[in-house]
């Protein structure tokens, strides 16, 4: 059974940094492509960062550049999110999400997400 469990979420001020963790199990983890998105009330959920499997490449929405940086562990089958200068717009349930390098197509697996929320 694949699990994808969220950690690091709370408040904080606007300013401030956080560092969101996602632990997998139940798959190799190496294989996969891995994503964090993050949905606001009222909003769509959108896709925040994304790292290959190799961790050589990554993605970033362009609201979070500079401010957010992805990472990953394959030894620790965990994907990290460290998050600086937090903004209110930050506020969000964040997710990560794990999607078949070789088989591509849309993401397989999600966590349950972890709140952050950022307060001005």
């Amino acid at each position: 059974q694949v699990q994808l469990v969220e950690s690091g979420g709370g408040l904080v001020q606007a300013g401030g940094s956080l560092r969101l963790s996602c632990a997998a199990s139940g798959l190799t983890f190496s294989r996969y492509i891995l994503g964090w998105f993050r949905q606001a009330p009222g909003k769509e959920r959108e896709s925040v960062a994304t790292i290959t499997w190799s961790g050589r490449s990554t993605y970033y929405l362009d609201s979070v550049k500079e401010r957010f940086t992805i990472s990953r562990d394959n030894t620790k089958n965990t994907v990290y999110l460290q998050m600086n200068s937090l903004k209110p717009e930050d506020t969000a349930i964040y997710y990560c999400a794990a999607q078949n390098a070789v088989l591509g197509g849309s993401y397989n697996y999600w966590g349950q997400g972890t709140q952050v929320t950022i307060s001005s």
